[in-house]
């Protein structure tokens, strides 16, 4: 009787959590087709002459910070030199809450932007944060430290997708983040030639006196 009572108490815990996972499934970890799922739809491919010029976005929550993330990559590119920006926008929202939502007692919400350099072999690139200043605090707690970003991982061209790992060196280690390009930028017009005006000569006139 007592083992039947512990194994009915068992699959009970088993269904509860089962349950649970599929009423919240943003409470598991984030996969790649979920984050894929928030992103908004890639530039056309027709405008994206350059595989990795652009801006590129995410966006997942992350569970060592306990908030949501929107990095958003402007990259430029210099031989196999990148160089541009990343910006980090941030929300400490539950999991199951993707917006933060009007300022509220404890919600800290706020944008931080970084000078960023890397470096492109092939498709695999690595990008990452060199310094930071707080762009914006919209609410709560400004932020007073930041740990640089650090982007590495693989372009598909075909998808307009970045998939790469982000390594803070605090509690982003090794974090899967996938980034699609939202913008291409637009090509580099050649400079027009600079062509000189003829001189301009007004025709002569006949001087006629009083003589003539």
């Amino acid at each position: 009787m007592k083992r039947a009572t512990r194994r009915r108490a068992l699959y009970g815990a088993l269904a509860a959590s089962i349950g649970a996972t599929v009423l919240i499934p943003s409470l598991a970890p984030a996969t790649i087709e979920e984050q894929l799922a928030r992103l908004p739809p890639p530039a056309p491919p027709d405008t994206c002459r350059n595989p990795v010029e652009g801006v590129w976005r995410s966006l997942r929550w992350y569970p060592g910070n306990g908030a949501w993330y929107q990095f958003t990559l402007e990259i430029h590119q210099r031989g196999d030199d990148l160089f541009g920006t990343i910006e980090a926008h941030s929300w400490d929202t539950p999991p199951t809450q993707m917006e933060p939502g009007v300022c509220r007692a404890g919600l800290d919400h706020w944008v931080v932007v970084e000078e960023a350099v890397g470096h492109m072999t092939d498709l695999r690139l690595t990008f990452g944060g060199t310094r930071w200043a707080v762009a914006n605090a919209f609410c709560g707690t400004r932020p007073f430290a930041y740990n640089l970003d650090n982007f590495r991982g693989q372009i598909d061209t075909n998808i307009q997708e970045f998939q790469s790992v982000n390594n803070d060196g605090g509690a982003q280690i090794d974090e899967p983040t996938v980034f699609r390009r939202i913008r291409c930028f637009e090509p580099r017009t050649p400079p027009h030639p600079y062509v000189a005006p003829p001189t301009f000569q007004p025709p002569s006139r006949k001087r006629w006196g009083c003589g003539r």
